[in-house]
């Protein structure tokens, strides 16, 4: 037990003698932007606007920025509402 209180007064000492050491670590960090890092975004999703007339017949807006995806999706959209 006295090693314990011994070893945090050491401790306390040395910092309280070179505070500068304690933070020597966060003086040294440096922020840099990497290019390749930036980027890498995820995916938008496409976003559907569903419209449903009086007759009961449907029409949608689809929006996104990737075109295989808006085909995707106006595909299938087709074949869960049997529009063909």
């Amino acid at each position: 037990m006295r090693f314990i209180y011994a070893f945090t007064i050491l401790c306390f000492i040395s910092l309280s003698l070179n505070p500068e050491r304690a933070y020597a670590v966060e003086r040294d960090f440096q922020f840099k932007k990497e290019p390749q890092i930036q980027q890498i975004r995820p995916p938008k999703p496409v976003k559907i606007k569903l419209h449903r007339n009086n007759k009961g017949e449907y029409s949608w807006d689809i929006t996104g920025d990737s075109v295989d995806e808006i085909i995707k999706a106006d595909k299938r959209l087709r074949r869960l509402l049997k529009t063909e």
